[in-house]
């Protein structure tokens, strides 16, 4: 007997926005980070970048030994580093949307 599976909701399409794909860019500091100069900017950037895929490694490391609670914090440390190296790296300081709380 085959299953047929009939779509229910429609699955809204991921937003353009960039705060929205990366919500680092909401964080106040970072328009403080952007304000440096390139040449330090980027030397930031390649020790972020450097530092994520650290951080991915010792996730899988932990993963295989069955650390999930250990892996799960060092994929979270990975992912703000590309987040913040993005929101800093070279076309980052295109108009994006800000959100203001308060």
């Amino acid at each position: 007997m085959s299953h047929q599976f009939i779509a229910t909701e429609r699955i809204p399409a991921r937003s353009n926005r960039a705060e929205v794909r990366n919500p680092i860019l909401t964080l106040p500091a970072v328009a403080r980070l952007r304000a440096l100069d390139p040449e330090t900017r980027g030397m930031l950037r390649d020790l972020l970048l450097e530092l994520q895929q650290d951080a991915r490694e010792r996730a899988e490391a932990s993963w295989r030994s069955r650390k999930p609670p250990l892996a799960a914090y060092w994929a979270a440390c990975g992912v703000y580093a590309g987040h913040i190296a993005r929101a800093i790296g070279p076309g980052a300081c295109r108009k994006i949307r800000l959100v203001r709380r308060g």
